[in-house]
């Protein structure tokens, strides 16, 4: 699926959730389907800088293409590392590098989300970016 199929189908679910507690119970949901985290890479090589809370981020490469596995300490930032990860995982370093769309604003979550928040997804969002365009130079 594409980084913008992946994008849509979130989109869609988030649509369904009317106010913002319940995006962040959506958020939250998303935060606890991912626990297949290992504690030795909550490390500061994979820490992502300009969150409130603490975030990792661990790109691995296979068979030309990018996975992503993410934690946090907090649920709401899980969640959203959790989803951002989950959308551009499986996808080839240069089709995430190319990708410009902007997710706060395809997900309205720019809305709920603190402006503290709002730079700690900008963050992780980076991160996966500068990864890839590491790979495609």
């Amino acid at each position: 699926m594409s980084i913008e199929a992946k994008v849509e189908k979130y989109k869609k679910t988030l649509s369904l959730f009317p106010n913002p507690q319940e995006k962040y119970q959506y958020l939250i949901e998303q935060a606890k389907l991912n626990e297949d985290f290992p504690p030795e890479l909550r490390i500061d090589e994979f820490k992502v800088n300009g969150c409130q809370s603490q975030v990792w981020l661990v790109p691995e490469e296979k068979e030309e293409k990018l996975h992503f596995k993410s934690d946090s300490d907090a649920l709401i930032a899980k969640g959203l590392v959790t989803l951002i990860a989950t959308i551009y995982s499986d996808e080839s370093a240069q089709d995430i590098a190319d990708s410009e769309i902007d997710l706060m604003e395809e997900f309205e979550l720019g809305v709920i989300l603190s402006p503290a928040r709002r730079n700690g997804a900008f963050s992780m969002l980076r991160m996966i970016k500068e990864f890839s365009k590491k790979l495609t130079n």
